[in-house]
């Protein structure tokens, strides 16, 4: 399995779910239809999502071709 990382590329917000689906193998079309059906449930999902945003780390950008 890979570790967690957010990508630098391929993310919608801020690519926790990009991250979670890269790590479980999934895709991360399903990984936020899952994250927006779960938050049709009453709970403080979005402060789970926030917390993931920050302790997850981020990948290093690729250097830019001059």
């Amino acid at each position: 399995m890979n570790r967690l990382m957010r990508p630098s590329r391929g993310r919608i917000i801020a690519g926790v779910c990009a991250a979670i689906a890269r790590r479980f193998g999934w895709s991360p079309t399903v990984v936020r239809i899952i994250y927006i059906l779960l938050s049709l449930i009453p709970g403080p999902l979005w402060v789970l999502y926030v917390v993931l945003w920050i302790t997850i780390p981020s990948e290093n950008k690729p250097p830019r071709a001059k």
